[in-house]
């Protein structure tokens, strides 16, 4: 099974990739909300890569990050969500917003995603609400540099949930750095690049 590729990217569209790893190219079906943020073609990306098993063939679907991929299985293990409704959801919505609808038990905010109705919405508020309330809350601890760089990153457009997790990488790969790197580094992170 395929868990992450990082390759160039070739080909890129609103829901398909195709990355180049060593003379071969990776077809990865992708939500809107990756897509506005993949580098340019012809540069380095790494993705987080769904496999999809079925009877005439294999699907990968790649995302920015391992919490949005572990959000698509959650999704997709809902009976009636498939993976084709599972990444319009993503597509209309980041993953924190779904997370957050989820908790909050917001139907309607679901329901304004195209082919999740009030029943499918129910269904996954009450399937999935016990799971992402189980998982384990978030143990990092911020400084005011952190806080001013999150801030600095949310003002620029970036979503809350990939502008602290982008931070948080720095953070743990490079050490403690001045506001300035820090915020250098965590763009270098939100663009893919090393």
């Amino acid at each position: 099974m395929i868990s992450r590729l990082k390759g160039i990217l070739v080909k890129k569209t609103p829901t398909f990739v195709i990355l180049d790893i060593g003379g071969v190219g990776y077809g990865l079906q992708i939500p809107l909300t990756v897509f506005y943020r993949l580098p340019k073609e012809g540069e380095v990306v790494e993705l987080a890569v769904y496999t999809y098993l079925q009877k005439d063939g294999i699907t990968l679907f790649g995302f920015l990050s391992e919490e949005q991929k572990e959000l698509f299985e959650m999704l997709i293990s809902v009976r009636g969500i498939g993976p084709k409704v599972a990444l319009t959801l993503l597509s209309g919505m980041e993953a924190e917003e779904v997370k957050e609808a989820l908790l909050e038990g917001d139907r309607s905010r679901l329901e304004k995603v195209p082919g999740i109705g009030r029943r499918l919405a129910e269904r996954m508020i009450f399937e999935l609400k016990g799971k992402l309330a189980s998982r384990p809350k978030d143990t990092f601890t911020y400084d005011e540099d952190f806080e001013d760089a999150l801030v600095a990153l949310v003002r620029l457009g970036y979503p809350k949930g990939e502008a602290k997790r982008a931070l948080k990488q720095v953070l743990q790969h490079k050490g403690k750095l001045s506001l300035g790197d820090l915020l250098k580094e965590a763009l270098r992170c939100l663009y893919g690049r090393p």
